[in-house]
């Protein structure tokens, strides 16, 4: 398990979500995340007091959260990050515009390898 060190994402991290990399490792590993990453807003200039956060999660193989659990990753995501966040799944990716759009821009933060 690792998070990955991109330019500018320690600085996202600690100043826009308020969250340590300890902090994302264990929530990922407590929710069989394998890979947890950002997009939108959030990684750009256009980051405002009022923005969401937009994350895309994948799953362990196999996992499957009945939807009472995925709102509370949800919402203990909110409280982690002070801010409303959109949680996609990957897999569940289906429109190929979004879908390209997403993974083009998006920065991942934690890899299980």
């Amino acid at each position: 398990m690792t998070v990955q060190r991109q330019p500018g994402l320690q600085s996202i991290l600690q100043t826009r979500l308020r969250v340590t990399q300890a902090e994302v490792v264990e929530f990922c590993q407590r929710w069989n995340i394998v890979e947890l990453a950002l997009f939108g807003s959030v990684l750009r200039d256009d980051f405002r007091a009022d923005s969401d956060v937009d994350v895309l999660v994948t799953y362990g193989q196999g996992h499957h959260l009945r939807f009472q659990d995925w709102l509370t990753m949800k919402t203990e995501l909110e409280r982690r990050f002070g801010r409303s966040v959109d949680v996609v799944e990957k897999a569940l990716l289906k429109n190929p515009y979004r879908r390209s759009e997403i993974l083009r821009t998006h920065q991942v933060i934690y890899s299980k390898p």
